[in-house]
C-alpha cells in the first residue's frame, strides 16, 4: 500500500496564496460585474469563479490526498532525468 505523501510548510503556504489571490480576483471581478440598472444581464464572472474554484479544489486535492508512487523513480531513470 503506497504511503500519503506529507505536504511540506512551502505546499501549505502555496495554497493559501493561490486562495488568497483567488479571493481577492473573485471579489475585483463579481464587484466589476456592471448590473445594467436592475435589468437581467450576462453573469459572465460566474464562469470565471467556476473554473478558478475548480483549480483551487483541485490545488488542495493535490496537497492534502497525495500518494507516493514507487514507479517515479524508475521513470526518471527511463527517461534520463536521474544518471
Amino acid at each position: 500500500m503506497p504511503k500519503k505523501v506529507i505536504p511540506t510548510g512551502k505546499d501549505k503556504s502555496m495554497l493559501i496564496l493561490h486562495f488568497v489571490i483567488f479571493a481577492i480576483v473573485t471579489v475585483l471581478t463579481w464587484v466589476m460585474y456592471d448590473k445594467h440598472d436592475g435589468h437581467w444581464a450576462y453573469p459572465w464572472p460566474a464562469w470565471t469563479t467556476a473554473a478558478w474554484a475548480l483549480t483551487f479544489l483541485g490545488h488542495f486535492c493535490l496537497v492534502f490526498t497525495s500518494y507516493e508512487d514507487k514507479g517515479y523513480e524508475i521513470y526518471r531513470k527511463q527517461q534520463g532525468y536521474d544518471k
